[in-house]
């Protein structure tokens, strides 16, 4: 490994001592080795921090950050993006996967395709004992070399795991660190993709373990998955649900404001949002794409539509 390592991988936890080892060996057993793995545990109160310590006594690559309050995911998710020194990061989860040659695989893509800015492998869903319950089948245009088809394919459907593919960092330099409200992840990979063009590696290398401690089955709510992003939104009156899912609706909005893409390309984003909005206010039947979306939305995109705000 060199003094400075080409890639950081993050990891942030809470209370993830069930599968935390399991997900540790998997990312220090990869075939690629030049990276850092910073740990950084949300102030759990199960043992999260004796095995992030004791795998940091075994591994000199890994960084252990104890945090003494819970500062909520998304900061933790931002926090350890602060902390990388690699040209190339990759946020991993304490409960999933990886196949050994993931980071290989996904750095050589980075490698032999300059205009690329994320790499990421073949997904498939596993259970909680790591058996393979169900592929996922990649369709989204997210290599198109044309910014408003990217934009359009994460608008309309969801993105995958490409949160977890490998990414450049100076890319992720240029994007809003990851925000709390309803759904922000998706409008923060969007934003990613509006740098430029993801690589998606033909190969089944990636596992997303689904159980019922994962954060949005711990969190059914819109007002819990946000307070599990960042424990300030719990608070119903400083944090309404109408302001929770407006943020979702003005992330889209912001993000096409600020990407570095000519006018024509940002009129193109505008008007894939307007029909994206439209087709919200007009109340049609919500086709597969749209299943994620809180009803509740509607009262916010109304708002929207008719000039009234939501923020």
């Amino acid at each position: 490994m060199t003094g400075t390592p080409r890639l950081s991988i993050g990891l942030p936890v809470h209370n993830g001592e069930e599968y935390l080892a399991e997900s540790l060996e998997a990312l220090l057993g990869q075939t690629y080795e030049d990276f850092e793995l910073i740990l950084a545990d949300n102030a759990s109160t199960d043992g999260t921090a004796d095995i992030c310590r004791r795998y940091a006594r075994q591994d000199r690559r890994i960084r252990f950050l104890p945090l003494p309050r819970n500062i909520g995911a998304a900061p933790n998710h931002n926090l350890v993006f602060r902390e990388a020194r690699g040209e190339l990061f990759k946020w991993a989860s304490h409960d999933d996967l990886y196949g050994r040659d993931l980071l290989r695989r996904c750095v050589e893509a980075l490698d032999e395709h300059p205009e690329m800015v994320l790499a990421h492998a073949g997904t498939a869903i596993i259970d909680g004992a790591g058996g393979v319950t169900a592929p996922f089948e990649y369709r989204l245009a997210t290599d198109s070399p044309h910014p408003p088809t990217r934009f359009r394919a994460l608008l309309f459907a969801d993105g995958g795991d490409d949160f977890y593919g490998v990414i450049r960092a100076s890319a992720l330099r240029r994007v809003k660190p990851h925000d709390s409200y309803h759904h922000a992840d998706r409008t923060f990979v969007a934003d990613i993709a509006l740098q430029g063009p993801f690589f998606q590696v033909p190969e089944l290398l990636y596992f997303r373990r689904d159980h019922p401690d994962r954060a949005e089955r711990a969190n059914p709510t819109i007002r819990s998955r946000c307070a599990n992003l960042d424990p300030r939104r719990a608070n119903p009156l400083r944090h309404p649900t109408a302001r929770l899912l407006g943020g979702y609706v003005w992330g889209w909005i912001r993000i096409v404001q600020r990407a570095p893409i000519t006018p024509a390309e940002r009129r193109e984003c505008y008007r894939h949002l307007g029909e994206w909005l439209g087709r919200r206010a007009l109340r049609r039947e919500p086709s597969e794409e749209f299943a994620h979306v809180d009803n509740d939305l509607d009262v916010v995109v109304d708002a929207v539509v008719a000039g009234r705000g939501g923020r």
